[in-house]
């Protein structure tokens, strides 16, 4: 009897890890094969960090293709406006890993247009205030978010200096694989850590500018293309007074 109920039971689990591809998981959401994941083959380490370099001198005035291109990358322009909202409302009030900003010198009066998005700080705000460790930085400076951790309370949103962060507060119907998202969990961008950890070298910002303002790669590595850039230029940290040591450097200002 034992014997049959095991085999039963190895019929069942075998059955049920064929059907995990088309599981629903939430009304509308389904479970694709997690077969298809390809995870990283080596740990993530210290060796490398990962940064950019912002020329602001080549960003035109008017000009969202990096904006654009990482709300495509991470299903943002799929997020839906609630019914009843105004656009003015969801325009202020929808996600967004990536704006386009103005900012300008108070000595010289100079005005500057960037892309205005998390900084991947060595010392990071955000993971300082978070009080289940559900903002974190990982090993090659990547300031990340684990979803299934964060509980909203968006103290990281409070604790950031440049306004990073966006907080999902509606209930999403479409979502990348790339980038699952729930209502009531905080996001920012991270760096496009999904093409990174598949052997990708680039982020959608940089490949989307046509101007060639934007630059990534290891920080650590002097022959980087990102490296080589910073030697070159005279650049700035965004509130280098905060000595936060970021990975997002500019230029032009």
């Amino acid at each position: 009897m034992s014997e049959m109920i095991d085999q039963k039971r190895r019929e069942f689990l075998s059955v049920a890890s064929k059907a995990a591809a088309a599981t629903v998981v939430a009304p509308g959401v389904f479970l694709h094969s997690m077969a298809d994941a390809a995870p990283r083959k080596e740990a993530v380490t210290d060796a490398v960090r990962y940064g950019m370099l912002i020329d602001t001198s080549k960003c035109a005035d008017g000009c969202t293709d990096c904006v654009n291109a990482c709300d495509s990358e991470n299903g943002l322009d799929m997020l839906v406006k609630p019914e009843g909202a105004s656009d003015e409302a969801w325009d202020k009030q929808r996600p967004r890993w990536m704006r386009s900003v103005k900012i300008q010198d108070n000595l010289t009066g100079k005005v500057s247009n960037l892309p205005m998005m998390c900084q991947h700080c060595e010392h990071p705000p955000c993971v300082d205030v978070c009080p289940t460790t559900a903002s974190f930085r990982r090993a090659d400076g990547i300031v990340m978010v684990d979803r299934h951790a964060c509980i909203g309370c968006r103290y990281c949103m409070m604790a950031c200096p440049y306004k990073a962060r966006s907080f999902i507060h509606e209930n999403v119907q479409f979502k990348p694989t790339a980038a699952p998202r729930g209502k009531g969990c905080v996001e920012s961008c991270n760096f496009c850590v999904h093409r990174l950890d598949n052997g990708g070298t680039t982020t959608a910002c940089q490949d989307a500018c046509k101007h060639e303002a934007i630059v990534f790669g290891d920080l650590k590595d002097p022959n980087s293309a990102v490296s080589q850039a910073l030697a070159k230029a005279q650049t700035t940290q965004l509130r280098a007074d905060l000595k936060l040591n970021t990975g997002v450097r500019y230029s032009g200002i």
